[in-house]
């Protein structure tokens, strides 16, 4: 399947409706970003099972804010709505093939379990140190 440009009007929809979904944030000014543009068509080509997202920042800079993205290009993927791999900069084919394998053997059960600790996990995790505070020697 060939690559899909997002704006913010389609972008939940995509994540929503499909299980695995890479989102190139990129620009026409950048020349990483161009370089790596084949390098992802030829992904897309190649499991199209999956969906390759592109998100173009000048047009959709609500959408890159939203992400906080500083840098592009930026690859996103997304399993199950679930953030798994966010970084800057152009991934030689061979690593964006090997992440997309990763991507595709992880137990979901797992991450999911460890997302809900995780969260469990933070409210109570503060330490109150005011019991300390005032008792110079």
């Amino acid at each position: 399947m060939p690559t899909i440009d997002v704006t913010k009007e389609t972008f939940e929809e995509t994540i929503q409706s499909n299980e695995t979904v890479l989102v190139d944030f990129w620009a026409e000014w950048c020349g990483p970003c161009r370089s790596f543009a084949p390098t992802y068509e030829a992904m897309s080509e190649k499991y199209p099972d999956l969906v390759f997202a592109k998100v173009d920042t000048e047009d959709q800079q609500e959408l890159a804010g939203a992400f906080g993205i500083q840098s592009i290009p930026t690859l996103m993927v997304f399993r199950d709505q679930i953030i798994l791999y966010s970084q800057p900069g152009a991934l030689p084919a061979n690593y964006l093939e090997d992440l997309i394998t990763q991507v595709g053997e992880l137990d979901m059960e797992e991450v999911r379990k460890e997302l809900a600790e995780h969260a469990d996990g933070n409210g109570h995790e503060g330490h109150d140190h005011a019991d300390h505070e005032g008792h110079n020697h």
